[in-house]
């Protein structure tokens, strides 16, 4: 086992590429040593590699967030390699197609609730129980939620279901926690700039049925309220943040 007391130990789902990989990164650059979980093991590995060559510590553990099996053994990983885990940003999400909710599959609603509510669900269980058993006890989970956990587009009662129901699992970790010296906050994330939402810039749908493009902002921005969040001491929280485009249709939504 490593020396926990100089190491600070994070955790980033879906760390292979969007907000995860840009805040695994720079969660690297303030000195953590970051475990990177997501289902791809390449995109991981080349993360890992990339972080050694800076003489960096990251750790690649390929992860399906919807499988218990897979979360425990995750977990199992972390702590019989470091001991211990100071930091969990419960990041892995998808999204289901943009269609009226009797066209969509219901396997597409499976997928979001399972990954983005059972996954976020088993990583912070298994976060909490490490959190309280490790000494000095206590760490720090934060969730990503996202602009659609207060409101939603057109079409994404899966999504937006999703994760109005992180936001319910963040408040009840921040108390839940409190015995434990375990905090918990949740990053509301609007129109960052990823492989997926590239799209966005180009129409996206909107309330009163028209299709328009939106403004995007650049995902590193995500990175720094998440470096800000995870750099507070634990008698301090960031309970919810809402980070987004200055100019995307969010207030005034609808």
């Amino acid at each position: 086992m490593n020396d926990s007391t100089t190491q600070k130990i994070a955790l980033v789902t879906g760390a292979g590429s969007g907000v995860g990989r840009v805040t695994a990164i720079a969660l690297l650059n303030d000195g953590w040593t970051v475990v990177l979980a997501g289902r791809r093991a390449d995109p991981l590995q080349s993360l890992q590699a990339e972080a050694a060559a800076r003489g960096q510590t990251a750790l690649a553990v390929p992860t399906d967030v919807t499988s218990p099996e897979s979360v425990e053994a995750l977990f199992n990983t972390i702590e019989s390699r470091f001991g211990r885990l100071d930091l969990l940003f419960n990041n892995a999400g998808v999204n289901a197609p943009a269609v009226p909710m009797d066209e969509l599959p219901l396997e597409k609603w499976f997928n979001a609730i399972n990954t983005n509510v059972t996954g976020v669900y088993l990583c912070a269980r298994a976060a909490f129980g490490l959190m309280r058993r490790q000494t000095p006890q206590g760490g720090r989970i934060i969730n990503n939620g996202s602009i659609s956990a207060h409101t939603p587009r057109p079409f994404t009662a899966p999504y937006t279901a999703s994760k109005h129901a992180v936001t319910g699992l963040t408040k009840s970790l921040a108390l839940d926690g409190r015995a434990y010296n375990i905090v918990a906050g949740q990053i509301d994330i609007g129109n960052a700039m990823t492989e997926l939402s590239e799209r966005m810039t180009r129409g996206v749908l909107q309330a009163n049925g028209t299709v328009a493009p939106e403004p995007m902002m650049d995902a590193v921005h995500v990175a720094k309220a998440v470096r800000h969040m995870a750099s507070l001491p634990l008698d301090a929280n960031v309970l919810t943040m809402t980070v987004m485009a200055s100019a995307m249709p969010f207030a005034g939504r609808g």
